[in-house]
């Protein structure tokens, strides 16, 4: 596969260490960008800058990209200021790419679930973007460029039953991205939400669904790597071309 589109270019990648965060980071460094991976655990990080180089190591010819490290709960307003803070100091701009991939998920029907689910939910899968699009946003615009890509659901646009909380982040995620893209208008930065239907990443293993009829069986499910691919379409695009979406769904 051809790389170089992103040389030259940053991205930040939140919830880097798993799932579609890990595969956004490897496809952008497989495109030549620089990009720092966000995420909780130290070691996945280490773990995943290896892969980058190895995957790099299997093609002298092609212009990858690099990944390092920020070790960062998206929860913790604090630390988040302060990591983008030290982000931006080091590039010296913001970003060029933010992909708020970070997210939590679970299934409870709502006479259930507990307020503790509800409210990392609502924090990693909502409250965090929020976060990075305030950190980082009033550099992109006074830089006029610059895309934000938001990882969304199926279920931020459709009910499913014991998606009370997710869905509830979900649409909540959509809204956001929605007044986003009216607020960009003309200025040079975009956006894009990436909808995913059901992703096959770790986020599933406790629910063994396999054995649950009631939800998609793994082989049903898109890949990380094709959510990757999604992201690296978006912003990939040439400038002045928006594309305020991306619905995903397994063919």
């Amino acid at each position: 596969m051809e790389g170089g589109e992103l040389a030259g270019r940053t991205a930040l990648v939140t919830g880097a260490s798993r799932g579609i965060g890990k595969a956004t980071v490897l496809r952008l460094t497989e495109a030549g960008a620089r990009v720092w991976a966000l995420a909780r655990s130290g070691d996945a990080l280490a773990a995943l800058e290896r892969e980058a180089t190895q995957e790099a190591a299997r093609d002298p010819r092609a212009e990858s990209g690099s990944v390092e490290s920020m070790i960062c709960d998206v929860r913790d307003d604090a630390a988040v200021w302060l990591a983008l803070d030290d982000l931006v100091e080091r590039v010296g701009a913001p970003p060029d790419i933010v992909v708020n991939s970070a997210g939590v998920f679970g299934i409870a029907r709502l006479p259930e679930e507990t307020v503790n689910a509800f409210d990392a939910h609502l924090a990693v899968n909502l409250r965090a973007p929020f976060l990075v699009l305030r950190a980082l946003l009033p550099g992109m615009l006074e830089r006029g460029s610059g895309i934000v890509v938001n990882i969304g659901s199926v279920a931020g646009r459709k009910a499913f039953p014991g998606n009370a909380a997710y869905s509830a982040s979900k649409f909540g995620l959509r809204g956001l991205h929605e007044v986003l893209v009216e607020e960009l208008s003309g200025t040079g930065v975009r956006a894009t939400l990436v909808e995913p239907s059901a992703t096959d990443t770790k986020l599933w293993d406790r629910l063994d669904p396999d054995e649950d009829p009631d939800l998609p069986s793994r082989h049903e499910m898109l890949e990380a790597a094709q959510v990757a691919d999604a992201v690296h379409f978006a912003v990939t695009r040439p400038p002045g071309v928006l594309v305020p979406k991306l619905r995903l769904e397994r063919g």
